[in-house]
């Protein structure tokens, strides 16, 4: 069986070893272009205060809230801590060099009126407020008062 030879040929495996070396992805740089007047939303709950920021076509640009900001507890809902969100977001808006700012408010908590007064106060011109808070027409039973 030796001395014959088979006609088949001999299957050759070969390694192709690969000398490429993984590329690190770029980074892509993030391009800081002009929006001169955008949109302030507040939402301003019982418990905390949210305060986002969007270009005219609703793209946002920055938000903040009193939580991310540092404060804790009872403390979140406070006109002071909505005044510290608004200043955290501005400083984080500068490089857009907004100048003009339609404002909308969501909700009935302590730093609504706080976080308009701080927008004027850190250099941006409120064009107009806006209340929109969810009114129900009689649609879901309220939750039932506290008693203390």
């Amino acid at each position: 069986m030796s001395d014959v030879q088979s006609t088949q040929p001999e299957e050759v495996k070969t390694v192709v070893a690969t000398t490429e070396k993984p590329v690190a992805k770029s980074k892509k740089k993030k391009v800081v272009r002009q929006v001169v007047r955008g949109n302030a939303f507040i939402q301003a709950s019982y418990n905390n205060t949210i305060v986002s920021i969007t270009d005219p076509n609703g793209d946002v640009l920055g938000w903040s809230s009193s939580g991310k900001v540092g404060f804790k507890g009872p403390k979140k809902a406070t006109p002071y801590a909505s005044s510290v969100v608004v200043k955290d977001i501005v400083d984080k808006l500068g490089p857009y060099g907004m100048k003009d700012i339609h404002v909308f408010v969501k909700g009935i908590g302590g730093g609504r009126e706080g976080a308009i007064r701080a927008l004027h106060l850190n250099g941006l011109n409120v064009l107009s407020i806006n209340d929109v808070t969810p009114i129900p027409h009689n649609g879901c039973r309220a939750p039932r008062k506290r008693r203390v």
